[in-house]
């Protein structure tokens, strides 16, 4: 279902963030100081306002109880990101999700406001430790409650095996949800699915157990 999107601040984080949902199909508003960053997600959004968020009469005048979720991307102002977050709640906005890049900016947010923190710089670096650290790992998505999603290459000695010999689920509390077949992954599995060398797996379990299964 798409939704009215507000994303303040167009730097590089916020930019990604305007293609990506754009790409889902949800229709956006960004704001941002400057003209030219605007000009860069112009392709990409319903619609872009020049003006300083931590004014209040300027942010009246877009609506916020119209969103759906109202991004705070700022990444070269702290105080203005504190300032929006502030006033985006006391406007009656339904949720906000505010950057931050260290534990103390996140309580903060939280005190002024916000509903959830990211920090992008963090979340990318874990990302690349894990993805680089080991050749057969893909991708992969940490989970709540300790628990993570890799996607990883059919190791060798999973080659030609079904899964229900891999005993993974005992050994490691860690389950395949899906298998890799011509290039698209294909969830509708079994116990009995055999597993070919090139192929890629989801495998979910508790992050610790998976990163002693895969060696990590």
């Amino acid at each position: 279902m798409a939704k009215n999107v507000l994303v303040v601040g167009t730097g590089r984080f916020g930019r990604y963030t305007i293609e990506t949902l754009h790409n889902l199909g949800h229709e956006i508003l960004a704001v941002d100081l400057t003209e030219e960053k605007i000009n860069k997600v112009l392709p990409f959004v319903a619609s872009a306002e020049i003006g300083d968020s931590t004014d209040e009469e300027f942010l009246q005048t877009l609506g916020i109880d119209d969103f759906d979720l109202c991004v705070v991307a700022i990444g070269d102002n702290f105080m203005a990101s504190l300032e929006t977050a502030s006033l985006l709640k006391d406007m009656g906005a339904r949720k906000v999700v505010a950057r931050a890049t260290s534990e103390l900016q996140e309580r903060l947010l939280f005190r002024c406001g916000a509903d959830d923190v990211v920090f992008p710089e963090r979340q990318l670096g874990k990302w690349t430790a894990m993805r680089f650290s080991a050749d057969n790992i893909l991708d992969y998505i940490e989970l709540a409650d300790g628990y993570t999603i890799f996607e990883v290459e059919v190791p060798r000695e999973w080659a030609g095996k079904r899964i229900v010999d891999l005993n993974i689920r005992r050994a490691y509390d860690a389950n395949i949800l899906g298998v890799s077949e011509g290039g698209k992954m294909n969830m509708s599995i079994s116990a009995e699915t055999v597993l070919g060398r090139g192929e890629k797996v989801l495998v979910l379990g508790p992050r610790d157990e998976l990163l002693r299964l895969f060696k990590l």
